[in-house]
């Protein structure tokens, strides 16, 4: 078997980052500050919400059913708040905090009022990070985590949950879910039934999705993870544009326009970004 810690490392996010832009992926996962030998990670306000949403919810599973509701998740989420809370979250000013930590509020709210799936029976994967040989002979490894795997007592399978807190719908063309499904196959021992994602800014219950083709889901996932090793392994991450939305903030960051706030619990240094002129015209929640 390879070496795990020389093979080349795939998630969703870091396969998506790639996709998008291989510079915008170069500078996220794989440049260190020479300084601080840390990678770096921009925080914005939405970042910030899903973040402290995920905290407080996905730590339900590791409890017993009959306990996850004994403390009030409100109280729980202002806890995770902390954590994001100022220019930690990337936030501007008290006003556009508080509008975010509403909306984040109003999420925990409606998870305890429709808790559905949370009040049933979870898997949870014993490793902090999942992961698999995608392929042994190409030395890739396919990781991630699952929001949530809901036990199916009547067929011993699980459901794929993935909360999401912003307010647009993921695209029907997304890898999460086939790269949810592969990880869900080979990283625990029971058999996939359904997939949803849950809306939490708008929806009290899950939407179930059409479940991938498990083979078709691992050709199209090799088939990315290789191009991206070969750009590793040459050195080779150009933007296809020259300057699109995905690398231009990490630009600004190695310009020096960026300012520290921190170091998160990924050891990466925290930044925020000031809002470009163009910018200050209006805010997107």
């Amino acid at each position: 078997m390879p070496d795990k810690f020389q093979a080349t490392w795939v998630s969703h996010t870091s396969l998506s980052d790639f996709l998008h832009c291989p510079r915008a992926y170069f500078l996220k996962n794989v440049y260190k500050n020479p300084d601080t030998n840390r990678k770096m990670q921009i925080m914005s306000p939405a970042l910030a919400l899903g973040q402290a949403v995920h905290d407080t919810v996905e730590r339900l599973s590791i409890l017993p059913v009959q306990q996850r509701f004994a403390v009030p998740l409100l109280e729980k989420f202002e806890n995770s708040w902390k954590k994001v809370s100022g220019k930690k979250g990337g936030f501007t000013s008290e006003s556009q905090e508080q509008t975010y930590q509403e909306r984040g509020e109003a999420m925990i709210r409606r998870v305890t009022g429709h808790p559905g799936p949370l009040k049933r029976k979870a898997v949870k994967i014993k490793e902090d990070l999942p992961w698999y040989w995608l392929s042994e002979e190409d030395e890739i490894i396919l990781c991630g985590k699952i929001d949530w795997l809901e036990y199916l007592e009547e067929t011993d399978n699980v459901h794929i949950i993935d909360f999401k807190t912003g307010r647009s719908k993921e695209n029907e063309s997304s890898l999460q879910l086939p790269i949810y499904l592969l990880l869900a196959q080979n990283t625990q021992q029971r058999s996939v039934a359904k997939a949803s994602y849950w809306y939490l800014d708008s929806d009290d219950a899950p939407t179930e999705k059409h479940l991938p083709n498990p083979e078709q889901a691992h050709e199209t996932i090799l088939e990315h993870a290789k191009k991206m090793k070969l750009a590793r392994k040459l050195g080779h991450f150009k933007c296809p544009t020259n300057g699109c939305r995905h690398c231009t903030p990490f630009e600004r960051i190695l310009k020096g326009e960026g300012e520290k706030v921190g170091v998160n619990d990924f050891n990466q240094d925290i930044f925020i970004l000031p809002f470009k002129e163009s910018e200050k015209e209006s805010t997107i929640l």
